[in-house]
């Protein structure tokens, strides 16, 4: 834990850490939160999922995009119209009366302006530590990242059930401005610059490491969602049980990152660790008990930080430090449109099957994660005893010729 530590005293670290959480927690809030808002509105889990697809929609096509408009105006300005967009969204979905169409209308606009917080801080961070450092650093990140992807979900159920969805809406709001505002105010974000990227956008994702990460990433993460729509409709909408469920999968996430994150990366490391998650989940949808399903979860959360670490990892090894941006975009956006994919799929086959049907759902989706990267192995780069860091940028250099 001392590297840990080690790590928190770095100047800056802590803060930017915190910020972005903050500012990012929205993204594991809103799905379930949407989800749980149009299927009150239209009694439908299938409904609702067509506006979580549109909302996935938007925000496939802005990652990247908006991650190579930083490049060419900063940081600040873009990631600040894009909070202003989305708050407009999130107040349209909650308080809005609209045909289906204009709900799935506003999750598209509200996609679209997905603030490109994830990418911002992941081509910040080298910049912070040393390469000794930035494999740990990624763990971190990566543990706490629980607080967006579970956590929040266990803040959206108990808001929801014990207030109401609009209310769990407006909470996910609250955090964007707040954090978004903290994330702002960070010192790196106006002083690290992200060279504008002189490839066409999506030639990144050429380079097999970055395809490999979106690809497992988006698995990884529909999975998460879908357990989350899973576990809520075993335990119901009114009760807290949902909740303590999913606060002890982030339990087991936090501890597995931790622990996990001193260790030397692999080309197997991925799929070791996505396969710890699928077996996890597949355990959950045996027993539909609250101490059996809590239990399952425990040990999937104990591989999901751990190939979040990795990813981030094999990412920024592989590219270049002007592409670093426009690649965790791509990542982001996978990680974005599992979510609400998962959310989707999840409540179609529980209208379908039952509580049962969003457990296969995860495990579909968490064992497709498992062999795509044991399948393309090969792609995954072998960091044992290597930097991590980005391979630094080199542009031509104008000389005087001196006359003979």
């Amino acid at each position: 834990m001392k590297k840990y530590a080690d790590l928190l005293k770095t100047r800056g670290v802590a803060a930017i850490i915190s910020a972005q959480l903050t500012a990012r927690l929205p993204s594991g809030m809103l799905s379930l939160a949407y989800l749980l808002h149009i299927e009150h509105i239209f009694d439908s889990y299938g409904l609702a999922a067509l506006v979580l697809a549109a909302t996935s929609l938007g925000q496939a096509l802005a990652g990247p995009l908006t991650s190579r408009w930083m490049g060419y105006w900063a940081m600040r300005p873009v990631i600040t119209l894009t909070i202003v967009v989305s708050l407009l969204a999130m107040a349209g979905i909650a308080f809005g009366q609209f045909p289906l169409g204009g709900y799935i209308a506003i999750g598209f606009v509200g996609g679209l302006a997905t603030p490109p917080i994830q990418p911002a801080v992941r081509t910040i961070y080298p910049t912070m530590v040393n390469s000794k450092q930035l494999t740990p650093l990624f763990s971190l990140d990566a543990s706490a990242q629980e607080i967006i992807w579970i956590a929040g979900p266990v803040i959206t159920t108990f808001v929801a059930t014990q207030i109401s969805t609009t209310w769990a809406i407006m909470v996910a709001g609250v955090f964007l401005i707040g954090g978004g505002a903290w994330f702002l105010s960070c010192r790196e974000v106006g002083t690290v610059t992200i060279p504008p990227s002189r490839s066409k956008m999506g030639v990144v994702l050429k380079k097999p490491a970055v395809l490999l990460a979106t690809v497992v990433g988006f698995l990884l993460i529909g999975a998460a969602a879908a357990v989350e729509v899973a576990v809520v409709s075993v335990f119901g909408e009114q009760g807290a049980q949902a909740g303590y469920v999913l606060a002890i999968w982030a339990f087991g996430s936090i501890i597995g990152g931790l622990a996990l994150g001193g260790l030397p990366i692999g080309p197997r490391a991925l799929a070791t660790r996505m396969g710890v998650v699928f077996i996890g989940i597949a355990l959950a949808g045996l027993i539909l008990d609250f101490w059996w399903i809590s239990f399952a979860l425990l040990i999937a959360g104990a591989g999901l930080a751990p190939a979040l670490a990795v990813m981030f990892a094999i990412v920024s090894f592989s590219v270049k430090f002007s592409e670093t941006a426009e690649a965790y975009g791509w990542m982001g956006s996978g990680q974005l449109v599992g979510a609400a994919l998962g959310s989707a799929i999840a409540g179609f086959a529980i209208d379908g099957f039952g509580s049962l049907g969003g457990f296969l759902a995860a495990a579909c989706f968490a064992l497709l994660g498992a062999i795509v990267a044991s399948v393309f192995v090969k792609a995954h780069p072998d960091l044992r005893g290597k930097d991590p860091s980005p391979i630094p940028d080199t542009v031509p250099i104008a000389t005087i010729a001196s006359e003979p």
